[in-house]
């Protein structure tokens, strides 16, 4: 795959590798990945526990970085650049949810959400303005005054879908979105991911939910670093 298709796909990785050091040696965590996502695609990352799904999200994020290889998200060149690249990258490009929130504890819903916009210096107006509209999206509009402990797990989630949404990002990232939910909870967020397909969004989604799958135009099976067959 010739790096000059870079702008054909939304993620591109060639030979991707991430090695950890540890006392007892090298620990290789994903082995020589060729991935390559095209644009408006919902695809689903699976596989075991251990597999390196978390890591290659971290990686493609621009939250970690590889040990060797090359990653193209959006058509920009992410190996080699620096934090503060990365940083304005992430937050101009990339929504991650996370898979334990990482909602900041001392702002309300609204704050929460609001965060990633005022990191850009957006306009008070327009800040307020989305930070509504996506309250309204995620149904959460009896909470927006609320801080994240006054909320249920499904509710912080949802939350974290908002704010990862917040500068409409080109590509989002979700890490096991459904996997500590209950069944209501797991059904909203289903649905926040619909509409995301419906919309067009670039999503790639680590997950074990069959509901979720069976939204992929995509599947990734991961199998100790490695790529493998989605029916293993």
């Amino acid at each position: 795959m010739a790096v000059s298709e870079e702008n054909r796909w939304m993620v591109l990785t060639q030979n991707l590798s991430k090695t950890y050091l540890v006392d007892t040696g090298k620990v290789e965590v994903l082995k020589d990945l060729t991935i390559a996502i095209p644009k408006a695609t919902f695809a689903v990352l699976c596989g075991p526990s251990g597999s390196g799904k978390t890591t290659l999200l971290n990686i493609i994020s621009g939250i970690d970085r590889p040990s060797s290889g090359e990653l193209f998200v959006a058509g920009q060149p992410l190996v080699g650049q620096n934090e503060d690249f990365l940083s304005d990258f992430r937050c101009s490009h990339v929504g991650f949810v996370f898979q334990a929130y990482n909602l900041v504890s001392t702002l309300t819903v609204a704050e929460n959400i609001a965060f990633p916009m005022e990191w850009q210096r957006k306009p008070p107006s327009e800040i307020e303005e989305r930070t509504l509209e996506l309250i309204r999206m995620v149904g959460l509009e009896h909470r927006e005054t609320h801080f994240p402990a006054q909320l249920s797990g499904g509710e912080q989630q949802r939350v974290a879908f908002a704010r990862a949404l917040a500068n409409d990002p080109e590509l989002i990232l979700a890490d096991e979105p459904t996997g500590n939910l209950d069944v209501k909870n797991a059904e909203k967020i289903l649905q926040v991911l619909h509409l995301l397909k419906e919309n067009g969004k670039t999503v790639l989604v680590s997950t074990h939910d069959l509901q979720i799958r069976a939204l992929a135009d995509q599947v990734i099976a991961l199998k100790d670093g490695q790529l493998a067959s989605p029916d293993e």
